[in-house]
């Protein structure tokens, strides 16, 4: 009884407490995390032929291949695109982004270079490279479907720090810009989301949900630069606001006193 009391009394004995502790934390935490959103090659095999991944193949060798490498696997001016999924692929390829036509701080949309079915194609090949986020559904991104006072909350809490608070966009540091969201599609819109494309973090399922994804849509969908009435000043909120108060308020202000002095003498 001694020597097991002088064991529990051992000074590592907290360390090795903690050790256990930490492991067990992380055994519990891969138990019971939600799994991300994510189709396995397995998976993307399963809903796309080996027509559609070859084609997708020989797509990405003659338009790709130069900047992300003929395996995907990244170079000096590109990333590596095994792993990021056919979301990824649906978002860049789908608004233009890429192929990007020159290097500068952020690839802007632009008119897109592929038909629905070659982006189809080049995500079914980058899809079978490695696990990564899937296209969402129809359902998924249904705006029709989702809460648009809850989408309003999760958008000012999450997004409009960089998008404004109605997703007019704004400018960001290092000249890139926060894009205006109005003309995005809700597919497009889960899937930067789901995969965080340029300067945008990445919100998995486990910070916001299928469903809050979809709330966010639905908010965005009511918006569409509708202005309630008089200037919408570019929907920037109180900072064109205030520069119109302050400039123009104080400027006629100015204006007035100076004309009334100029009257008095």
């Amino acid at each position: 009884m001694k020597a097991l009391a002088a064991r529990r009394h051992d000074r590592r004995a907290p360390v090795v407490l903690l050790l256990l502790a930490l492991l067990l934390t992380g055994g519990l935490y891969a138990v019971f995390a939600p799994a991300p959103a994510g189709a396995t090659p397995e998976q993307a095999a399963a809903t796309a032929t080996t027509d559609d991944i070859a084609a997708g193949k020989a797509l990405f060798q003659a338009n790709c291949a130069t900047c992300h490498g003929p395996t995907a696997s990244g170079t000096d001016v590109a990333p590596s695109l095994i792993g990021v999924g056919a979301a990824a692929v649906d978002f860049q390829v789908g608004t233009g982004r890429m192929p990007m036509q020159a290097n500068g701080p952020q690839a802007p949309a632009k008119p897109v270079q592929f038909n629905d079915e070659q982006i189809a194609q080049l995500a079914a090949y980058v899809a079978s490279l490695g696990t990564g986020p899937a296209i969402p559904s129809a359902e998924q991104v249904d705006p029709a479907l989702g809460d648009p006072a809850n989408g309003m909350a999760l958008f000012r809490t999450n997004c409009a720090m960089c998008h404004n608070a109605v997703g007019a966009g704004g400018a960001l540091s290092g000249g890139k810009f926060a894009p205006n969201l109005w003309e995005t599609t809700p597919t497009h819109l889960y899937e930067a989301m789901l995969t965080g494309p340029q300067s945008m973090p990445v919100f998995n399922d486990a910070i916001i949900t299928p469903d809050e994804k979809r709330d966010i849509i639905a908010f965005i969908d009511q918006q569409g630069g509708a202005a309630p009435g008089g200037l919408d000043l570019g929907s920037l909120g109180p900072v064109s606001e205030g520069l119109w108060a302050w400039v123009v308020g104080i400027g006629l202000l100015i204006a007035l006193a100076v004309w009334g002095g100029a009257k008095s003498s």
